[in-house]
């Protein structure tokens, strides 16, 4: 056999040694990794009651994260030494602890060279062997982890969301009796924590007593009337007329009763009945506006204020976007009688929310 031949021999020899023993383990999985692995880190560590994994274990992770440099690959070759150095003092069995049950976990490989020290070498046609503790498992799983990080930021927010109505809705029945023991009892259950479950029952409880009253505020009071009827007939065809002006000014701003009610589906789902006119928007509007902190009175002076087309738009509108407004009812307020009551308009943000439901508001 001639040199040429015995060299490409002992080339492909060295080729297929290499992959046998994972040669090729510090190729990046991720084309990103520079930009996803600290994101995949904080996924994680967002979810790390699901994986059993304590605070120490992701400070841990972190610090063995930080030994590793762009286009160099995913293996640690610090020493345990080292390691608990950067963690901050953590003794050497506690780190070797942690190390192994994210092995265990899948999230971390232990390649180990013969004498178990950690380090790599290169052949001359660029081919590498890397000893040490390789992160790339943990890269391969990252979708599965921003998936799982997702869905409970989702669960997170629903809940949130949630507990909102309730304490709404809690504070109208203790403000119509405040001895109420289904107040108190529900109150005392809001101290723990629930699950998205568990929110979704404590509503379903309080409908009910909601539902009953709300029938017993919308009955109206009878109405006192002067001794002057004359001024009487006067006073009420001046607000009649100041209604319909009003109304003529907003119309321009007011959207369509039916873009309103498909639009704005989460507050529809809401509904015992069909919204086929405005009254019953503003209907359901007054119905709603309690439920989520916003106080009967102040619903009134809005629809005075702004007409009550308009200021069942807001409530409507709120409940659409309610995952990115922090105090219902300031930001009601601040709509409708507030500083941006004049930017308000209620036809521009639902042509928004209908082409892109993340529209801001």
């Amino acid at each position: 056999m001639g040199q040429s031949g015995r060299r490409s021999t002992i080339m492909a020899f060295t080729k297929l040694s290499l992959q046998a023993f994972g040669g090729n383990d510090d190729t990046p999985a991720t084309p990103t990794y520079e930009t996803d692995i600290w994101a995949v880190f904080r996924a994680l560590r967002d979810t790390r009651d699901l994986f059993g994994l304590r605070p120490g274990h992701l400070h841990t992770l972190q610090a063995m994260l930080s030994f590793l440099k762009a286009g160099h690959g995913h293996t640690v070759f610090a020493s345990n030494e080292e390691i608990c150095r950067r963690i901050g003092g953590v003794d050497e069995r506690t780190l070797r602890r942690h190390i192994d049950r994210f092995i265990e976990l899948g999230f971390m490989k232990r390649n180990d060279s013969p004498n178990r020290k950690r380090y790599r070498v290169r052949s001359s046609d660029g081919h590498s062997i890397s000893y040490g503790l390789s992160l790339s498992p943990l890269l391969t799983r990252a979708s599965e982890l921003l998936s799982a990080a997702q869905e409970q930021e989702n669960a997170r927010r629903d809940c949130m969301f949630l507990r909102k109505q309730i304490l709404s809705r809690l504070a109208c029945l203790e403000q119509a009796d405040s001895a109420s023991d289904l107040v108190r009892d529900l109150r005392k259950t809001l101290r723990r924590k629930l699950t998205l479950f568990d929110y979704r029952t404590v509503l379903e409880l309080l409908e009910g007593p909601c539902s009953q009253l709300s029938t017993a505020v919308d009955q109206q009071e009878a109405t006192k009337l002067p001794a002057n009827d004359g001024q009487t007939v006067r006073h009420q065809s001046k607000s009649e007329e100041e209604r319909k002006d009003l109304e003529g000014e907003i119309d321009t701003e007011t959207p369509n009763l039916q873009t309103l009610t498909a639009t704005c589906d989460q507050a529809t789902s809401f509904a015992t009945s069909s919204i086929v006119s405005w009254d019953d928007a503003e209907r359901h509007a007054r119905t709603l506006a309690p439920m989520i902190g916003i106080h009967e009175n102040t619903f009134d002076k809005a629809a005075s204020r702004i007409g009550p087309r308009k200021a069942a738009c807001a409530i409507f509108i709120i409940l659409q976007v309610g995952n990115r407004i922090r105090d219902f009812a300031a930001y009601f307020h601040s709509i409708t009688l507030g500083r941006r009551q004049n930017d308000f308009n209620p036809k521009r943000l639902l042509e928004s929310l209908a082409h892109s439901p993340a529209a801001p508001a």
